[in-house]
């Protein structure tokens, strides 16, 4: 273990508490210290429910380290049961409660509760978040699921072919609005659901996983394992393509109708998606040849990688993912594209990988966009971890065609308004602008002087730092200058003079880091060690012929 600022992913038992927030009349009852209960925030502050997850805590103390934890959790699950009622239970530990080996499970199974009392057993210093909610909803289908109207490989009687989505959560990425879009799809196709799970879904609606015909995996982190065990103990064939962007979605649509033996053009784009026209027209050039640098769960980084470079026309300059779990996905996905696959969930690491690809644009989490807004570069968020402006009261899809319109302005707007910030640093000086208004860029490439000081994050030493204003302190022009000497004993980069930094810093912001690379590339050709603006001249002359 170690401290760090930011984390991907919290221990499993969160990934557990995802899954009883996600279901209904589920019960999670979990031995946990008090301190361990902040997990409640992550519902009611971030993902705004209007109601607690369906949680009850030991909240044991120190004190009561010196009696009998374990009388303490089976009180508290006797009395969860009475109070709530609930079809089903689940019970565990904390990470700081695995410690004392109270054994919840079979605490619960002593009290002879008239209701399914499922354990987990979550390794908390071995596993994290996504896997804690993987093996939650697995342990919970082994033992609920029975398919009750139908035997192993037997087709339903049903007039339409069926079928389970499973995989969306709570706090998961824009995942009530893909159910909405998916079940829309399958509904044109002729495709019944059955169940949805877990979002939505009762314990006596996971004892009917086994009546579809197939399942419809949308969330591989959360749901594979689980689509695993149905194919082998009912014969349900599962979806492999994840309807992200409108090629996968008319894959995925030829998938699905492979497996309910339907014909695939019942449910054609017909115009819903406006991303082809627009990359049939003479405005997408603009964006042909972008860098894009992309993080996230492996779901949602591995389909952004394959939209950017199919239908926006990007170049993927990194690809990576904190979900460890799906690298081998991730890696084979990165060789696509010949880039080196970042598997890491050190914020610190994946911040330097950023600032040595020049990416023009970040595609990632929320803590990516933390790191583009410092180092001055437009960013679009696509992958859980997420704060409470991910959660929108709009229908905003990220699967399927709608949501390939709602990537479609997600992606394209910061780039556009990476043109009105050029505008804006070219008008900074004229005696009629103002320049007080705060920068979706952030500090690096907005507002300047005292106010502006005052808005700012606080950053960090990185390398291409932006530049300071010109009215900055005396001392903030000495910390970038040591930020570029850093930068260039650290990574064979030739540094840049004051004056050579503000003339780049007239480049139109959309060519300015290919400018910034040829110059560097030339500086580092002919041997020049600081580039003046004299430097900054002669590579744009050489590389113009």
């Amino acid at each position: 273990m170690k401290l760090t600022l930011w984390t991907y992913e919290g221990p499993p038992h969160v990934g557990a508490m995802r899954i009883a927030n996600s279901m209904r009349d589920l019960h999670y009852v979990l031995h946990a210290p008090q301190g361990d209960t902040y997990a409640d925030l992550l519902f009611t502050m971030i993902e705004r429910n209007n109601k607690r997850p369906p949680v009850t805590y030991t909240t044991f103390q120190a004190r009561d380290l010196g009696s009998d934890t374990a009388d303490l959790f089976q009180t508290a699950a006797r009395d969860a049961y009475r109070r709530f009622q609930p079809q089903a239970m689940i019970v565990g530990a904390s990470c700081t409660a695995e410690l004392i080996q109270d054994d919840p499970g079979g605490l619960a199974e002593a009290l002879d509760l008239p209701v399914p009392v499922i354990p987990l057993e979550l390794p908390s210093y071995q596993r994290k978040e996504n896997w804690g909610a993987s093996e939650t909803f697995y342990q919970i289908v082994r033992h609920l699921s029975n398919g009750s109207a139908t035997t192993p490989g037997e087709k339903s009687e049903s007039d339409h072919p069926t079928c389970n989505i499973l995989g969306p959560t709570s706090l998961g990425f824009r995942n009530r609005d893909d159910v909405t879009e998916i079940t829309r799809l399958l509904t044109d196709l002729g495709v019944a659901i059955n169940v949805v799970a877990p979002l939505g879904a009762s314990p006596a609606d996971i004892a009917r996983l086994g009546d579809a015909d197939f399942n419809v995996v949308l969330y591989p982190e959360i749901a594979e394992t689980t689509a695993r065990w149905l194919e082998r103990t009912f014969k349900q064939p599962y979806t492999k393509t994840v309807p992200i962007g409108v090629n996968a979605t008319t894959e995925f649509l030829r998938e699905v109708a492979a497996l309910a033996e339907l014909d695939p053009t019942h449910s054609a784009n017909n115009g819903r998606s406006r991303l082809p026209w627009y990359s049939r027209s003479v405005d997408s050039t603009y964006f042909t040849g972008k860098r894009a640098f992309i993080f996230g769960d492996a779901t949602h980084a591995i389909a952004a990688g394959r939209v950017a470079a199919e239908e926006f026309g990007f170049e993927v300059v990194g690809l990576g993912t904190y979900a460890r779990e799906l690298a081998r996905d991730v890696r084979r996905a990165a060789e696509k594209y010949g880039v080196e696959p970042l598997i890491s969930d050190d914020y610190l690491e994946i911040e330097t990988a950023i600032t040595e690809a020049q990416p023009e644009i970040v595609l990632g989490t929320q803590m990516e966009r933390h790191i583009a807004k410092r180092l001055g570069l437009p960013c679009a968020v696509i992958s859980a971890p997420i704060h409470v402006q991910d959660f929108p009261a709009r229908y905003s899809p990220q699967m399927g065609y709608e949501g390939a319109n709602v990537l479609f302005d997600t992606w394209v707007h910061p780039l556009m308004m990476g043109l009105e910030e050029h505008l804006l640093q070219m008008f900074k000086n004229d005696f009629e602008f103002n320049d007080h208004a705060p920068s979706h860029l952030g500090h690096g490439g907005g507002p300047t002087g005292p106010a502006a000081n005052d808005q700012a994050e606080p950053t960090r030493p990185r390398l291409h730092s932006a530049e300071p204003s010109e009215d900055a302190s005396d001392a903030h022009q000495a910390n970038a200058h040591e930020v570029t000497e850093a930068a260039h004993d650290l990574a064979a980069v030739v540094a840049w003079a004051n004056d050579a930094e503000k003339e780049l810093k007239k480049i139109p912001f959309f060519v300015r880091g290919k400018a910034r690379r040829n110059t560097e590339a030339f500086a580092r050709d002919r041997g020049i060690r600081e580039i003046s603006i004299e430097t900054l001249y002669d590579a744009k002359s050489h590389f113009a012929r």
